[in-house]
């Protein structure tokens, strides 16, 4: 069992100021596979002003200071790869092959394009007599969620070291064994004290202390639309600034003249990636109503390919989903589908066939939905895909964006153009052509209740960046 109840603060692995144990279960087991400390509002307060006392050394480093750091926070990154991966299928059930070949991979992979990208971006810009600068934001607090642990971490820690703010994290207390490996990473690697800070806790306590806390600057979060909102409603009375990147329900239409064996194929198996644990996972599957039954079929047949199981086996394509509680959520929602009447084309409630303890969740396809069900308006956050028919083209723009949600979009068709066109009337941050998906230079985040700012590539870091104009700077 992983013993991580210290906190990271000024450099230094710190006991919490009052210890408040806190077991991390295995999901797929529900045993106890490791225990982290939940802080206090004391704990906040030390981590912030040890961001604070940094604060003004660190943002004032040079741009070659500042790549040589990610660097070296990227090679020894590369040194914990593994024990990362296995903190993060212990955590939250990721098969090995996710949790390694995709998981982990992605706090590599922003650590790699923030040094990059600060290799040419440009922090000043001059306008005549007049010079613009871009400058750090300051003290940022960053709350991560458990669904891609280390991926939430990286796209935020490495744009704001890149520009030169110091920062408090507070990943999810569901999922934070690999949070505290990604502390190692920074110490070893070593980013001076007090500008990378670790403290653990629940969003009441810590998340709701980090995020009222007046020595900070700006919060960046990722979650739930609910959660988001406590966290701008609490940062509201100092004015600061908070980037959300938050729930989403986003509509994969498949348009009549796509392939439709290869889309419904394509649509299926991305919403049980990550076991439907991802924000943007296209759980709204629109298609031709003359298709249907024939869609229909596709999805049941994808659907009985895929291996649930143990996340240590060799085979295994889904694993549980995090915790007990999002169980539950879900079975509720799987059976709240069935009592509105949408067809249960396969899964439905309970675990799968053999499986008796973990949080594991039947591969469920609903069809003959409308808009207007619950499964159609709700976040489910598992694997768990809804079918709605269209009549026409127009129908199924309309369909796609009436949700409160903006965070991706999908469009499939043998027609680019006419894909194109589609995706242009998509009201979403992300939008996926025949299953393209973007890179690590790629901007990510959502409109309307998905969220604000953008995160990942040159994009990212602008969220941490003050705009400064100076006047008179040179002469006219």
């Amino acid at each position: 069992m992983r013993d991580y109840r210290q906190f990271y603060i000024n450099g230094q692995w710190v006991d919490p100021v009052k210890p408040n144990d806190f077991d991390v279960i295995n999901p797929a087991t529900e045993a106890v596979c490791g225990q982290i400390s939940l802080g206090s509002e004391a704990d906040v307060d030390a981590a912030v002003k040890a961001a604070r006392a940094a604060f003004d050394s660190y943002s004032r480093t040079s741009v070659a200071e500042r790549i040589e750091l990610l660097e070296s926070c990227a090679e020894v990154y590369q040194k914990y790869y593994n024990d990362i991966a296995d903190a993060i299928r212990e955590e939250m059930g990721a098969p090995q092959s996710l949790a390694a070949g995709a998981q982990a991979f992605c706090g590599l992979g922003h650590l790699q394009e923030a040094a990059k990208i600060l290799k040419t971006f440009a922090f000043e810009e001059d306008m005549g007599a007049h010079r613009v600068v871009k400058e750090p934001v300051g003290v940022c607090g960053l709350i991560t969620p458990w669904n891609w642990p280390v991926n939430q971490i990286s796209c935020k820690v490495a744009p704001a070291l890149a520009v030169g703010c110091t920062m408090v994290l507070k990943p999810s207390e569901v999922a934070p064994l690999s949070a505290y490996l990604y502390a190692k990473v920074m110490d070893e690697a070593g980013v001076p004290a007090g500008v990378f800070n670790l403290v653990n806790g629940d969003g009441p306590v810590v998340g709701t202390a980090l995020s009222s806390h007046p020595e900070v600057d700006m919060m960046s979060f990722t979650g739930s639309t609910r959660a988001g909102t406590l966290v701008a409603q609490n940062a509201a009375p100092t004015v600061k600034r908070v980037a959300q990147e938050l729930g989403g329900k986003s509509p994969n239409i498949i348009l009549d003249d796509a392939d439709l064996e290869a889309a419904v194929t394509r649509g299926v198996m991305h919403m049980y990636q990550n076991t439907g644990q991802s924000c943007n996972a296209p759980s709204r599957m629109l298609v031709p109503a003359a298709k249907l039954a024939e869609a229909e079929a596709i999805a049941a047949r994808v659907s009985a390919s895929v291996v649930v199981g143990d996340p240590t086996a060799e085979g295994t394509t889904m694993g549980p989903v995090v915790s007990e509680v999002q169980f539950n959520k879900i079975q509720g929602l799987i059976e709240k589908g069935i009592e509105e009447g949408a067809k249960v084309i396969c899964g439905g409630p309970g675990r799968p066939e053999g499986i008796d303890k973990g949080y594991f969740i039947r591969p469920t396809v609903f069809s003959g939905a409308n808009n207007e069900m619950t499964i159609a308006r709700e976040e489910i956050f598992g694997p768990v895909l809804t079918m709605i028919p269209y009549e026409t083209e127009e129908e199924a723009i309309r369909i796609a964006n009436d949700t409160p949600y903006g965070l991706a979009g999908y469009v499939q068709s043998e027609n680019i153009d006419h894909a194109r066109e589609v995706a242009a009337r998509i009201r979403a941050g992300n939008v996926h052509l025949n299953g393209a998906s973007g890179g690590f230079d790629v901007p990510f985040g959502g409109y309307k209740q998905s969220g604000n700012g953008r995160e990942w590539g040159a994009h990212g870091f602008t969220d941490f960046l003050e705009i400064k104009a100076i006047s008179g700077y040179s002469a006219a």
